[in-house]
C-alpha cells in the first residue's frame, strides 16, 4: 500500500484545513493563514502538498483486480434529484446472497479514495455501492475544491433523499441478502447517522467515521447498531458527541464509540497527510468485523465473510 510522506505540520494547519474543507473559511483565507507559517520554516509547497489530497496514494485495491467487478449504474430518486448514479462493486463470483454496504463520500463528491473504499469492501465479499451526490451537476469534477463548491450549490434535503433512494436501491439488489450496512466519512458519516434515524428499518448496521449526528428530533427512531469512529484532534465533531451519546443511551441503541488517539479528522483518508496508518487500519479492521457480525448470515467470529448459499 502506498502512503503519503509524513510532514511535521503544526496542528493549527490541520485545523485551518478542516475549516476550509467545511466551508468555514474560503480558500484565500486558508492560503493566507498557511503563509503565516513561513516564519517557522515551512514553504507553501510543503504545506499544500501535505494537506491537499493526492489520490495516487489512495489505491489499495486496483479497479483491475481479478476478484471484483466494478461499474457505474443509475437509480431512481423521485424525492431527490430524480435520478442518481453511483459506483457499484461486486465480488466477481456471485454464487450466493451477499450483504450490501453503502459507501458515502465526504462533502466533495465521489472521489478516487471513496471508490477505492468500495473496492476494498467488495474484495472481502460485500456488494458495495458508492453514490455520487454531484451526479445532478455532471458528477465529481476531478478535483476536491471544485467538487466541494459544487456540492454547496445543491439542495441539502434533495441530497439526503438521494442517499435514501440509493440505500433502498442497493438493499433490493438481486444478490442482496436483505441486510444493508452503511459506512461514511465526514459528511458521509453524517449521512450514515441520518439514514439510521430517518427510517428505523433501513439499516442493519451503520459505521460513521467522524460524522455529526442527525437532527435531535429524528434520533428517537434509531434502531440499527452503530460503530462510531472519532478522532481525538477533531474538536468540531467531538463536541457533538456527548449529546448524541445521551440520546443513544436514552433510546437503548446498541452502539460502540472508538476514539483514536492523536488522530485528525479524516484520518482514514490515505490521500492526505491527515492519514494515520495505524489508526486507520485498526478502524477498518473493526469496521469489517462489525459488518461481518451484523450483516452476514451464519456469522462465525474471526472468519472471512460467510454467506448462506441460495436454495434451489
Amino acid at each position: 500500500m502506498n502512503t503519503p510522506q509524513s510532514t511535521p505540520i503544526p496542528q493549527q494547519a490541520f485545523d485551518w484545513y478542516d475549516e476550509y474543507a467545511h466551508g468555514l473559511i474560503d480558500r484565500r483565507t486558508f492560503m493566507r493563514k498557511l503563509g503565516g507559517l513561513a516564519a517557522l520554516g515551512f514553504s507553501m509547497n510543503v504545506l499544500t502538498s501535505a494537506l491537499l489530497p493526492n489520490y495516487a496514494f489512495a489505491e489499495q485495491v486496483s479497479f483491475n483486480d481479478d476478484a471484483i467487478k466494478a461499474s457505474y449504474t443509475t437509480f431512481g430518486s423521485p424525492d431527490g434529484h430524480g435520478k442518481g448514479r453511483g459506483y457499484l462493486v461486486v465480488p466477481k463470483d456471485l454464487n450466493a446472497k451477499r450483504p450490501v454496504v453503502l459507501v458515502i463520500h465526504e462533502n466533495r463528491g465521489l472521489n478516487p479514495y471513496i471508490e477505492d473504499v468500495a473496492r476494498r469492501l467488495a474484495k472481502v465479499g460485500f456488494i458495495a455501492f458508492a453514490p455520487d451526490a454531484l451526479f445532478p451537476l455532471g458528477g465529481y469534477p476531478g478535483n476536491d475544491d471544485e467538487g466541494r463548491a459544487m456540492q454547496k450549490t445543491l439542495d441539502e434535503a434533495k441530497i439526503r433523499h438521494d442517499f435514501v433512494a440509493a440505500a433502498r436501491f442497493l438493499k433490493s439488489h438481486p444478490n442482496s441478502n436483505g441486510k444493508l450496512g452503511a459506512v461514511g466519512f465526514c459528511f458521509g458519516g453524517y449521512i450514515v447517522n441520518y439514514l439510521a434515524a430517518v427510517d428505523a428499518n433501513l439499516l442493519s448496521a451503520g459505521v460513521p467515521f467522524y460524522g455529526t449526528p442527525a437532527s435531535a428530533d429524528l434520533r428517537k427512531n434509531i434502531k440499527a447498531p452503530l460503530m462510531i469512529h472519532l478522532a481525538e484532534q477533531d474538536k468540531r465533531v467531538n463536541d457533538t458527541w456527548p449529546e448524541y451519546e445521551q440520546d443513544l443511551k436514552t433510546n437503548k441503541v446498541e452502539y460502540t464509540m472508538h476514539m483514536y488517539k492523536d488522530a485528525q479528522h479524516g484520518f482514514h483518508n490515505d490521500s492526505t497527510a491527515r492519514y494515520d496508518k495505524e489508526n486507520a487500519e485498526l478502524a477498518w479492521q473493526r469496521t469489517i468485523e462489525f459488518f461481518n457480525k451484523k450483516l452476514v448470515d451464519e456469522y462465525q467470529p474471526n472468519s472471512p465473510i460467510q454467506t448462506k448459499p441460495e436454495s434451489d
